[in-house]
Parts: structure tokens; sequence; C-alpha cells
């Protein structure tokens, strides 16, 4: 249902982003990068220009061929290539490694870098899912009457968005982030557990594909209906239509097989969560390096640590009560009926999940946050304890806010006082963020580069919903607004506001140091633009309707609502275009963006925050550029310099294996 729309947006994508490249000048500081048309990228690593200008000749070519080794992996002594060598991870071949080549070292790596990309690279294609079922819904939302999708569609987008973007999207882009730059962070070797990690990650597609699945095979079924017989058995998945809470009786009494492959999938998604949550306390505890104590350690790490505890105790009540769940549905128990007050039961397990479930996608925001803010703020992290202490009270806080989202049920008033309080009181630690992030601001040396763009406008965001959450908490308003709009603008503000745009501020603030280049700042600073835009046009209007009363989760509202709904819609088609922009950036910029020449392209040396993940960026670099043996594609070598270098490495008694063995650790 929701495939047609994704090539509409990729061609819109396309267009917007290919006419703000082509009038965009050269923006990029060239004393940190260097473009791969500028003739200084056809010398040769000694800085010597070759006298044909850097054009390749036959005998080049020659030389070239008769360096490669079998399935295209050239030799360690070649390194007879006229551009300059790229230093970045996603280059895979730029090194001597003992990783297999090609779609193998996808497949069977263990390595945290490589498992970190695929998370992202997952996450990514799942948010993009995700995102084109938010555009179905705000498409049919244009108008007031059900006239785009019908009713059963349009209530099975809204149940499959929110599942693909909260399991599917932020959790594993997290997680993504995790393995790839916590190891980096702590000096450690790599993940507690390679394995594990690896595995973890192989149960997400599946488990994604579980969930959808009634999506799939309907288009299966339509494939093999235009050129076969008609296949029954696929058109008996139907997409499910409950909602994301999976409420009860409603999922209970549902006829659609969909729906127990989608709890099997959730409770498979969960597994790997819990892996990966398992594997980042332990890596925290047991492989920090020698120079790391916890006295030492950055605030990302502190946000991850607390996230993964937080796992640890949220997912396997989720876990439990999904598969009470499916019990119910095939086995005939009785856990969630409702003579027995079996609904009241599941949203007191599922909510116990699901508001911790909302810090554990916000914490790994605010650790992005505190951890990127200072760099471009020119000044250290203000408060740095404080941030600390704020993040662990909110994973304690987290657990006793649940029944918040049961204001509505008619449970015991004194009961609803005392979530109340606490529910407010969470929002003390976070209030002690967001003024931490301003004290850090305020007289500090701001870069405004793309990160800087996005964390500032997240934070303004962040404001916005979290105050707003805070009338929420209150009873006697949430149940006047509980059922209305006003809790999508609330709920959207937070994930979108801060959670993605954190998102977005890590792509481009880590860039240089995972493709070896840097990415278009212009279209990176029409990107932030367009989506701050966005986001207000498309959810300041939900406050409004939400206020004036009117119910969500319904594809048809009265006409009076009809400006506000289209205005909405309008938002929503601005930040389509501006994700569409991102994602041009990042995929062209890899192709033929400036090359990094420095290891330090923020100057974050001269404000004396020059990381730990940044330090093996220049290890990497420098290592890799001083020795252009160990390069596999980098650097012309002159023959007298190669003949000196290896008798030199051959006096200094290393041993070519040892230099090997260092290359293959450090990838």
């Amino acid at each position: 249902m929701s495939l047609p729309l994704v090539p509409l947006l990729a061609v819109v994508s396309v267009l917007l982003g290919g006419l703000a490249c082509w009038r965009r000048r050269e923006s990029t500081d060239p004393t940190a990068t260097e473009s791969p048309r500028h003739p200084a990228s056809l010398r040769t690593d000694g800085g010597e220009e070759r006298p044909d200008g850097g054009r390749r000749t036959d005998e080049d070519r020659r030389v070239s061929e008769e360096r490669r080794t079998d399935g295209g992996e050239r030799r360690a002594d070649s390194g007879s290539e006229s551009q300059m060598p790229v230093i970045g991870t996603l280059y895979g071949r730029e090194h001597k490694t003992s990783k297999p080549y090609g779609l193998m070292r996808w497949l069977t790596s263990v390595d945290h870098k490589d498992i970190g990309i695929l998370y992202l690279i997952f996450g990514l294609a799942a948010g993009m899912w995700g995102a084109t079922d938010a555009m179905m819904i705000r498409t049919e939302l244009f108008t007031p009457g059900t006239d785009v999708w019908n009713a059963e569609t349009y209530n099975g987008l809204f149940t499959t968005h929110g599942l693909t973007m909260l399991f599917f999207f932020v959790t594993p882009v997290f997680t993504g982030l995790a393995n790839y730059f916590l190891p980096l962070l702590i000096d450690a070797e790599d993940m507690a557990f390679p394995r594990i990690n690896a595995i973890a990650f192989w149960l997400l597609p599946p488990s994604f594909v579980l969930v959808r699945a009634g999506l799939l095979t309907e288009v299966l079924a339509k494939v093999i209906d235009a050129v076969g017989p008609r296949v029954e058995f696929l058109y008996a998945l139907e997409p499910p239509t409950m909602g994301w809470t999976l409420y009860t009786p409603l999922t209970t009494q549902l006829a659609n097989p969909q729906v127990d492959l989608l709890l099997l999938g959730l409770h498979l998604s969960g597994l790997a969560t819990i892996m990966g949550g398992v594997n980042i306390i332990v890596t925290i505890f047991t492989e920090r390096g020698e120079g790391v104590s916890w006295s030492t350690l950055d605030i990302l790490t502190w946000s991850l640590l607390t996230t993964s505890g937080l796992i640890l105790f949220a997912f396997p009540v989720l876990g439990s009560a999904v598969l009470m769940l499916l019990f119910d549905r095939n086995f005939g128990t009785t856990f969630f009926a409702v003579e027995a007050g079996g609904p009241i039961l599941w949203q007191h397990l599922f909510w116990f999940f699901g508001h911790p479930e909302v810090y554990i996608l916000v914490l790994p925001a605010f650790g992005l946050t505190s951890q990127i803010l200072p760099k471009f703020s020119g000044r250290k992290l203000f408060g740095f304890k404080f941030i600390v202490y704020s993040t662990l009270a909110i994973g304690v806080l987290s657990f006793g806010v649940w029944a918040h989202h049961m204001f509505a049920t008619g449970m015991d008033p004194r009961l609803r006082a005392s979530f109340m309080v606490v529910t407010l009181a969470i929002a003390v630690p976070s209030a002690v963020k967001t003024f931490n992030w301003m004290a850090t601001i305020w007289n500090g040396n701001v870069k405004l580069e793309a990160p800087m763009q996005f964390l500032v406008g997240g934070i303004g965001l962040f404001v916005v919903g979290g105050v707003t959450g805070i009338f929420l908490a209150s009873v006697p308003v949430d149940l006047v607004v509980h059922g209305t709009y006003y809790v999508v603008a609330h709920f959207h503000f937070i994930v979108v506001g801060i959670i993605a745009f954190s998102m977005f501020a890590a792509s481009y603030y880590w860039y240089p140091l995972l493709t070896g280049r840097m990415y278009n700042k212009r279209l990176g600073t029409i990107h932030a633009v367009l989506s701050i835009v966005g986001v207000n046009v498309t959810f300041m209007p939900l406050f409004l309707v939400g206020l004036m009363g009117l119910p969500r989760r319904s594809a048809q509202y009265p006409v009076e609502f009809t400006l506000l709904q289209q205005v909405a819609t309008v938002g929503a088609f601005i930040l389509a275009a501006s994700v569409g922009i991102w994602l041009f950036n990042m995929v062209n910029s890899f192709r033929t963006g400036p090359v990094v020449r420095t290891p330090d392209p923020w100057d974050l040396k001269e404000s004396n925050q020059f990381s730990r993940e940044w330090q093996w960026f220049e290890r990497r670099m420098t290592e890799g550029l001083s020795n252009p043996q160990a390069l596999a594609d980098g650097g012309r070598v002159a023959d007298g310099e190669s003949d000196a270098s290896n008798d030199a490495g051959s006096d200094a008694g290393a041993g070519d294996e040892d230099s090997d063995a260092d290359a293959d650790a450090e990838n």
C-alpha cells in the first residue's frame, strides 16, 4: 500500500537536490578538504604533480592490472593509483585486511564497525518505509472524506507507521551508532561479544518481514497474478489494523493471521534489542581502555549505558505480554479476557514497557546532543556531572510513570494523582539538560555548521514538545485531550524534533570519519531550514485541531478542520523533500565529495575537544598516508621512495608481518 509514493518521493528528492547542487558554489573549506576535481588530487603522495596531468596511460593500466590479485584485490606492494587515498570505513578496499570483499564481508563480518553500518542502513531503509506510511496518512487527511484510501487501509497505515518507526527505525539507528562509536569512545578493540552482536542484527530483517508481511505477500500475490495462476493463501495475510498499541480485546478478536506474525516479529525484534543492550553494558564495564575510567567516560557512553539498562528491564515485559496475547489468540488462554479485566491488564503491561521505551528512544538523542553541541560551541559541556545525574534520574523515574497513559481508563483517582506527580517530576531532569545545553552555547564560539543547525533547532522543538507534555501530565487536561490530535502533535515534536534531528546532526558530524569525504554544506543548510520549517508547519496545526476536540485515528473528519489539516499535509511534504535532499547529499557526497585531508575537519583541537573517535581517525589517516605500502589503492609511490621505505622497514626489523597485524587490527 505504501509502494506507489516511494518512486514519487525519490523523483522529487532527486530534482530538488540536483537543482540545489547545480546552483551551488564550492563551500567546503579548501584547507581541510580537497575536491577530487582539483589538480592537487592528481598529485602523487609526495606532492609531486605528474607531468601528464594525472591522465592514466596505457602503461599505468597495464601495471595496475598486473598488480591485481583475484577478485579485484590489489596486492600489498601496489599503491600506484594517481588519486589521493580516501580514509573512510565505508571504503573497504583501501587497506590490507583479512576481511573478505564484497557481499561476503557484510554477511559474515563480526567487526563492530561493519555491524554498525549494517544497523544504520537497515534503520534508514525501515525509516523511509515508515515515512512513506506517514505521507500516505497525510495524503488521506488532505480532504475531509475518505477519498484516497479506504478506512481499513488508513488503519493499517497508522498501525505499521508506529511499529516501524519505533522498533525498526529509531532503535536500530541508535544501536548502529553505538556499535560503531562506543568501542572507539572507550578505547576498546571491539564489542564484548562480537558474534552475539552479529546475531542480534541478523534477527532484525526477518522480524521486520514478519511484522510487515501482509503488504509483502499482497504485492507478491499480485505479481504472480499478472503472470500466472491466482495463489489464494498469499491473500490471506492483510495489513494489521488494530493500532500500534495492540489494545485488547480488538487484537484478540481479529481473525487476520497477519496479527500472529506481527506478534512473533515483535518478540523476535525484542530479543535482538536485548542482545544488543546486554552487549553494550558488558562492553562498557569490561572493555574500557587503560586510560578510560568511570570519571572520564564521555556523555554519549553514559547515555547508552542508561538506555541499555532500560532495555534490560522493559523489553522482557513486552516479550512476555506479546506471548500471552499470542496464546490468547491461538491456544484458548484467557490472560486478557474481558470478564477478568484483561484489557486493563494489557494496558498495564504494554505501558510498563511503552513509557520506558520513550526514554529508550530519547536518551541516545540527548547523549548525541550533549556530545556534539560543545564541539560547535567552542566550550566544554556545561554541568557535565549534572547531565549524567539527570540521565540516570530519567532512567529510574521512567518506570514510575506508565499509568499516565491510562488516566482515561477509570483507574482509582488516588493512583492517578500519584502517577501525575511522578510524571511532573520527570520533567525536572529533562529541564536540567535543556538549561545546560543553553548554558553551553551561551557566550560560546558558535559555528553554525549543519550539525549545530540541527541541534539548535532540535532543542527549540524539544522545548515545545516538553512543555506541552507537562500539560498532558495533569489529569484534568489529559482527560479532555487524551484521544485528540494534541497527543499526536506533542509526541511528534519530541520524536521528530529531538530524536530525528540528533540523528541528522550525527550523520553530518561523523560523515568525514565514516566516508573520508565532506558533505555538501549548502545542501546541509537547506536540509536543516526545511526540516525546522516542516516540523512546525506539520505539527503545530495539530495542537490546534486537538484543542478544538478532533479525535485522532480516523480517516475522515468534519469540514471545519479542513484548512488546518491541509496545512499539516503541506508541512509533511516539506519534511519529505528535506529528507530527500539529505539522502541525495549523503549519497552524492560519498561518490564525489571533497576528500578530507585532515583528521580534524571541525577544528576540535582548538577548543581541546579532539575526542577519542577523532583520535582514532587521526591514527588511521596518519598511518595510511605515511605508509603507502599498507594502502591498497592509495597514493603513487616513486620507485626510489618505495625502495627506501622497504629498506627502512627491513632495517627496523619490525617486519611486514607486524605492520600487517597492526593494519588488520585497526580494521
